[in-house]
């Protein structure tokens, strides 16, 4: 029977549709699954109609609403046909005529070219080339592009280009496949690189077979083509994903992520980095989604990430994903300051104790202990001293605090002043005990000591008991099977120990996705300085699924020159070489507004216009630094007609209304289009985030980079718009980057 599948082009268009028009595709879709092929091509409703100097016979139209008609893939054989857009009727046409729709001779996927375009560019970029062997590709011989998958017409068109720059021109009409093996290729990487992290995984994910691919079966090379085509099962499924659009733009996973997720099994802790949208959160739920395939009875999952905000989405995406709730409920999904609370609760002999949870508090508790002690003015280094060095490497006595290393400060410490620090530790802990309080990081290092039997009730031998005197086993301490992190970078080592300690050793116990460029939080930490080996299990990320290359490229700019440290040895940098998008759109916005009221209104004017290209209110961010500029914008909004959310824990998703909220609140998230607000030399960088140089010029650096990194983390939450203003002075980070600020 014949099927009308989804394109991923069609994917990124479901938002803009009218109710009726998503009417018209969901009864398209039930023609072509209640109809034989001879009865679709006759139908008088549908008009299966073939086009007027079309570039491909196969590249078809359908009526989807009156005035409205969807661009459909009609191949020679078989019986799968592909919905790739839908469009006003003239707009179809034009968009229709100039496609030509080819199978990768390499990969067997379907792609798609805009062939009109690319004859017409390909001749006037000749009359501008340098000689050849200073064009683009130069150093690529014909075999090799072929062998990668580039066909004879791409190539031809490639060996006119000078430089990527060009490539950019050309790049939105090249076919999929064949456009990123270029990008690749202009980014620096060899042919074997670009074998083994694009075309490897698509052959790998496609099953596609050794012998030579039959460019001519293009029923086949549909299947083949899952990153792209989603073969709807059924009108449940298809009427979710035009109700849910955002949501199902997400479920595609990339054949290179796919291997990662579904892998089998990794030997031992494995990790997946890349910068903002490249699909680690996306690939951290596929792969819970594998691992519960195999758990034993009693066998447990959890899994973590930063904030109470990022819960509630790791939450949807496994409701999404696995459809057993039998399955579901053997997924812990909470915070990693949540499971310590959890774990420090449930021991017997614990007294219950509040959070500390404001800094201030906090910064003044710190300074008692500075002026007790005879170290006045010392406050915030001993504060930074017992987070970077203490809790880091779970120092307990002035002997092992003596002899400890203290990698990532820049401020010395003498043999003499160190008993003075320790003696202001212990009026800091004990000033809390006193007053039945308690840090999230001491919780941390707490509940990892219980977890690890070194705070717990002991019987002669040394073998831990439970809380009814029981012995226990060190499997039965550990209460996960696997262990599943999201946004790890920003983690402290306290919170990895305790991590570390909740699950036995062994194969898939860790599965970690994190990118140190989105580190906001000032956490030093090498996994393998804390005995959680990747090397050998690390993958990395490049393709951006979420961001236009034009905000790709903005927001990359931010941090360009800077060093990042990897997640996995603080030792080593990271990069965003190789950090592209095959999105393309609008440059980003951006607005020197004359004062706040000015900036707000210009807010309102780019909401309004996003709303009147279709997208939804709760598709849209408005981020900014603080919380009272939240307010007073949340007011504003409503005061101009529009409604808003709140971003905080409490808020759900499905709420209407454009979500606003704190830079730090958007991290993790994602929407259709972004503002982001108050972007001033006085927020960013702010003030009373920045260590001064004089104190710690190693920790002054760190804090300038978290606060980059922070407007680089706000800026790429957006897929589709970005708007960036400001009033006063702009923020030196936009100026350092040249981002379109005078």
């Amino acid at each position: 029977m014949p099927r009308l599948a989804l394109s991923l082009d069609f994917f990124s268009q479901i938002a803009k549709l009218q109710g009726s028009v998503r009417q018209g595709v969901q009864a398209a879709w039930a023609k072509f699954d209640r109809l034989t092929l001879d009865e679709l091509f006759k139908d008088p409703g549908l008009k299966l109609e073939s086009l007027k100097n079309a570039r491909d016979p196969r590249i078809r139209t359908i009526r989807i609403d009156r005035g409205i008609r969807g661009v459909v893939l009609a191949p020679d054989s078989g019986d799968t046909f592909v919905l790739l857009r839908v469009l006003p009727h003239d707009k179809a046409i034009d968009w229709a005529v100039k496609r030509k729709a080819t199978v990768n001779a390499v990969t067997g996927a379907v792609e798609l070219r805009d062939i009109t375009t690319l004859e017409a560019l390909t001749p006037a970029y000749e009359t501008l080339a340098p000689a050849p062997e200073q064009r683009l590709f130069a150093q690529h011989s014909d075999s090799d592009l072929n062998a990668l998958g580039i066909d004879t017409t791409t190539l031809r068109q490639a060996r006119v280009l000078s430089d990527a720059e060009q490539l950019e021109v050309f790049a939105p009409s090249f076919p999929e496949d064949q456009r990123e093996v270029l990008e690749y290729l202009a980014m620096g990487f060899t042919v074997e690189d670009v074998w083994r992290d694009v075309v490897a995984p698509r052959l790998s994910a496609a099953a596609t077979p050794a012998r030579p691919v039959d460019t001519d079966d293009f029923d086949t090379a549909i299947r083949r083509t899952g990153t792209r085509v989603a073969l709807v099962t059924g009108p449940e499924e298809l009427r979710d994903i035009l109700e849910q659009p955002f949501a199902a733009w997400r479920i595609f996973l990339h054949p290179a992520q796919r291997k990662v997720a579904y892998r089998p099994s990794y030997s031992g802790p494995a990790q997946v980095t890349g910068g903002p949208g490249t699909g680690k959160t996306v690939v951290a739920l596929h792969r819970v989604r594998h691992l519960l395939g195999g758990l034993r009875e009693g066998d447990r999952i959890l899994l973590t990430t930063f904030t109470n905000a990022l819960v509630g989405s790791l939450r949807s995406g496994i409701e999404a994903l696995v459809d057993d709730p039998s399955l579901r409920e053997r997924v812990d999904i909470m915070t990693v300051d949540a499971f310590a609370r959890k774990v420090v609760d449930q021991a017997p002999d614990v007294t219950p104790r509040s959070l500390l949870t404001y800094n201030q508090q906090a910064a003044n508790r710190w300074n008692a202990a500075a002026e007790a002690v005879g170290l006045p003015g010392a406050g915030a280094f001993l504060a930074q001293e017992y987070k970077h060095v203490v809790l880091a490497q779970d120092l307990t006595s002035l002997r092992e605090y003596e002899a400890a290393p203290r990698p990532g400060r820049g401020s010395r410490v003498t043999p003499g002043i160190k008993p003075l620090v320790w003696q202001a530790v212990e009026h800091f802990t004990a000033g809390l005990k006193r007053d039945g309080v308690v840090t999230y990081l001491q919780l941390a290092a707490e509940a990892a000591r219980r977890l690890d039997g070194t705070e717990q009730q002991l019987d002669g031998t040394g073998q831990q008991l439970d809380g009814t005197g029981q012995r226990l086993d060190g499997a039965e301490r550990r209460p996960y099977r696997h262990i599943v992190v999201d946004e790890a970078q920003d983690l402290h080592p306290a919170q990895w120990r305790l991590l570390r300690a909740a699950v036995p050793e062994g194969p898939d116990d860790l599965f970690i996705a994190g990118d140190p460029h989105q580190r906001i939080y000032d956490s030093k930490v090498s996994l393998k300085a804390l005995g959680i080996k990747v090397s050998g299990r690390s993958t990395k990320m490049r393709r951006n699924y979420r961001s236009t290359q034009q905000i790709l490229r903005w927001s990359a700019a931010l941090l360009a020159g800077r060093p990042i440290a990897e997640l996995e040895d603080e030792n080593r940098t990271d990069s965003l070489l190789g950090y592209r998008s095959a999105l393309h759109g609008h440059r980003p916005h951006v607005y020197a507004a004359a004062d706040e009221r000015d900036e707000f209104e210009a807010a309102v004017a780019q909401i309004q216009s996003w709303t009147a290209l279709g997208v939804l209110p709760e598709e849209i961010g408005i981020s900014t630094r603080f919380h009272k500029t939240c307010e007073a914008l949340i007011e504003h909004l409503t005061a101009a007609g529009i409604a808003s959310v709140p971003l905080t824990s409490k808020a759900t998703r499905p709420k209407p209304g454009v979500r606003v909220g704190t830079m730090h609140a958007f991290k993790g998230l994602e929407f259709r289009c972004v503002a982001v607000l108050g972007v001033h030399d006085e927020a960013l960088p702010l003030d009373s985030a920045i260590t001064p140089a004089a104190m710690d010029s190693v920790q002054h650096a760190a804090d300038l980079l978290a606060e980059r990194c922070l407007l680089f983390v706000a800026c790429t939450r957006a897929r589709d718009g970005l708007h960036v203003s400001w009033h006063g002075r702009p923020s030196p980070f936009l100026t350092d980057a040249g981002v379109g600020v005078e």
